[in-house]
C-alpha cells in the first residue's frame, strides 16, 4: 500500500501521458520510480493506450484517477483540462507513438493529452517508441526535429529487439533512464532560474553585438565556399542575452533555421558583408561575441556565369584571398567593447584557442571542438571551454540553449 504524503513533501508534479504502444507497460515502472522519489504523478491515457494496458494499474500506483477524456463532465465544469495543465511542473509522454509526434508537431488538440500540451508553458519530455522503420521514416524524423526546435525534450529510442521481432532503433528508453532524465532536467531548470535571477541585475540594459552562422563566398552564381555552422550557438547566446535584459543586435549569416525573434537582426551572406555590419554596429556596445564561423578566404575572381566542367580540364584550381579577421579588427579598436571570440577546432583545441586569444588580443575565447557528432556544428548540444589569459573554465555537454546562459554567467564575472 502506498504511503500518504503531504503536498509540500513532493518535489515535482508530473503529468505522465501514455499513448498507444506495447511499451505502455514500462510506464508502470516509471510511475513507481517517480512515486518512490516523492513526486506526485497524474496519468493521462489516450484511447490507444487503453488497448494495451488498463487505467486501474496506473491509478493504483499513482493514487490518482486516470484521466482519459477531453469531455469529462465531472471535470469540464471547472475547465479541468486547463487546471490539469496548470497543475503540472512537467509533462512526460512515455511512450509517445508516431501518431502522437505528428499531432504535437501539427498542434492538434483532438484528445486530452494533446490539448494539455497546447495549454501548458511547462517543459514537455517526449519518449518515442515505435517500429524501427517508423522511427527512421523521414516524416517522423522531421517531426522530431521540429519539436526539438520548439523546445520539446526528446529522449530518443534505443536499439534492440522489438515486439514485432525485428531488431533496430525504436525501443522506448528504459524507465530508470527516463526517471534520471526527468530528475536531471528539473535540477537544470532550478539552476537556470538561479542564473536568470543573478544575471538580470548585471545584463539589464547592457548592449551586446553577436555574430552567428556561416558566411558563404561565391565562386559563381551556382557554387560557393561555405562551412557547416548552423548558427545555433550564436542564436542561443542571443536569446539568453535578451532574456537576461540585454539589448541585443544579431548579425547572422545564411542559416537553415529561423533566427530568434523580437531582437534587432541583420542578415548577411559573405564575410565582407558581415564585416561591414560589424563596423557599423560595434560602436557603443558593451560586448561583442563573435560566434559566427566566418570564412577565412574568398574567391579572388568571382565568375558572373556558371563554370562549365568540360571547360576546366583534368584539374581545376581557385585563387583565394584572405578575408578580414573581424574579431581581431574589433579587438584592435580604441573604443572596443569586451571581445569574446570562438575557436572551432578539430585537434589541439585548447592550445589553438590560447594562441588565438593572445594573437588577436581578445578578452576571452570559447574553445569549441567540432566534427565530433553530437557536439559542435549542426548539433543541438555542445561542450566548450571558456579561456582567458589567466584561466579556463570547462562546460560539460548540455543543450546549446542552456550553454548560452552558462557562458553569459561566466562572461559577466570577467567584465
Amino acid at each position: 500500500m502506498l504511503g500518504c504524503f503531504c503536498a509540500n513533501e513532493f518535489t515535482m508534479k508530473i503529468l505522465l501521458g501514455i499513448t498507444g504502444g506495447i511499451a505502455a507497460y514500462k510506464s508502470l515502472e516509471l510511475t513507481r520510480l517517480l512515486i518512490k522519489a516523492n513526486h506526485q504523478v497524474q496519468v493521462v491515457m489516450t484511447a490507444g493506450a487503453k488497448e494495451f494496458i488498463q487505467p486501474l494499474s496506473f491509478q493504483a500506483l499513482s493514487g490518482h484517477p486516470v484521466r482519459d477524456s477531453l469531455f469529462d463532465r465531472s471535470q469540464e465544469a471547472g475547465m479541468g483540462h486547463i487546471s490539469l495543465a496548470r497543475w503540472a511542473d512537467q509533462i512526460v509522454i512515455a511512450p509517445a507513438s508516431a501518431e502522437t509526434l505528428a499531432k504535437l508537431r501539427m498542434g492538434r488538440a483532438d484528445d486530452l493529452l494533446t490539448t494539455l500540451c497546447l495549454a501548458t508553458e511547462k517543459p514537455i519530455m517526449v519518449v518515442p517508441a515505435m517500429n524501427r522503420l517508423m522511427w527512421l521514416n523521414d516524416a517522423t524524423q522531421e517531426n522530431v526535429q521540429i519539436l526539438k526546435q520548439r523546445g520539446f525534450e526528446i529522449l530518443e529510442p534505443v536499439e534492440g529487439e522489438q515486439a514485432c521481432g525485428e531488431i533496430g532503433t525504436g525501443r522506448m528508453a528504459e524507465p530508470q533512464a527516463i526517471f534520471e532524465q526527468v530528475v536531471q532536467g528539473q535540477k537544470q531548470r532550478e539552476q537556470f532560474e538561479q542564473v536568470l535571477l543573478e544575471g538580470r541585475s548585471f545584463w539589464k540594459d547592457k548592449s551586446v553585438l553577436i555574430t552567428a552562422g556561416p558566411t558563404f563566398e561565391d565562386i559563381d552564381p551556382v557554387r560557393f565556399i561555405g562551412n557547416r555552422s548552423s548558427g545555433k550557438m550564436g542564436f542561443a547566446l542571443a536569446e539568453a542575452a535578451q532574456k537576461l535584459g540585454a539589448k541585443v543586435t544579431l548579425i547572422v549569416g545564411p542559416v537553415q533555421i529561423p533566427p530568434p525573434s523580437c531582437l534587432e537582426r541583420i542578415e548577411v551572406r559573405t564575410a565582407d558583408q558581415m564585416f561591414s555590419a560589424v563596423q557599423k554596429h560595434y560602436v557603443d556596445k558593451d560586448f561583442f561575441i563573435s560566434a559566427a564561423a566566418v570564412a577565412d578566404f574568398n574567391v579572388a575572381q568571382k565568375r558572373t556565369n556558371k563554370l562549365k566542367k568540360h571547360d576546366q580540364g583534368e584539374a581545376f584550381s581557385l585563387s583565394l584571398i584572405p578575408n578580414v579577421d573581424i574579431v581581431a579588427w574589433v579587438a584592435k579598436q580604441s573604443n572596443k567593447p569586451f571581445v569574446i571570440g570562438f575557436a572551432a577546432e578539430t585537434q589541439h583545441v585548447l592550445a589553438y584557442a590560447k594562441e588565438k586569444l593572445i594573437r588577436k588580443k581578445l578578452d576571452a575565447i570559447v574553445a569549441n571542438e567540432v566534427g565530433m557528432g553530437e557536439k559542435g556544428f549542426e548539433s543541438d548540444h555542445n561542450t566548450v571551454t571558456l579561456v582567458t589569459a589567466s584561466a579556463s573554465q570547462n562546460f560539460a555537454k548540455t543543450s546549446k540553449k542552456i550553454l548560452g546562459f552558462q557562458l553569459l554567467t561566466a562572461i559577466q564575472k570577467l567584465f
